[in-house]
């Protein structure tokens, strides 16, 4: 355990990040989950509509850091072309 108080102010700081990261990464999970699953059903315009919610997510966890800009871009661009597939 820390004993300088900036080190504890930091150990407080990074649990603050962490939990923010964390609700991030599960947002952005659930909504490539819900793009897979309209993709699995072969509903083309809910794959569109819930691509575009991904789209934004990924971008808005780039932004904040939480994921690598060539990450998002690589995951939206299996995302469009696995939705362009559709009929």
């Amino acid at each position: 355990m820390a004993n300088i108080k900036s080190a504890k102010k930091r150990i407080l700081v990074i649990q603050t990040k962490t939990l923010r990261n964390k609700a991030i990464r599960s947002r952005v999970k659930t909504s490539i989950k819900k793009v897979d699953l309209a993709i699995a059903e072969g509903d083309k315009a809910a794959a569109v509509a819930a691509l575009n919610k991904a789209t934004s997510e990924l971008n808005k966890a780039a932004s904040k850091g939480v994921f690598h800009k060539n990450t998002v871009s690589r995951k939206i661009s299996r995302l469009t072309q696995a939705v362009n597939k559709l009929a």
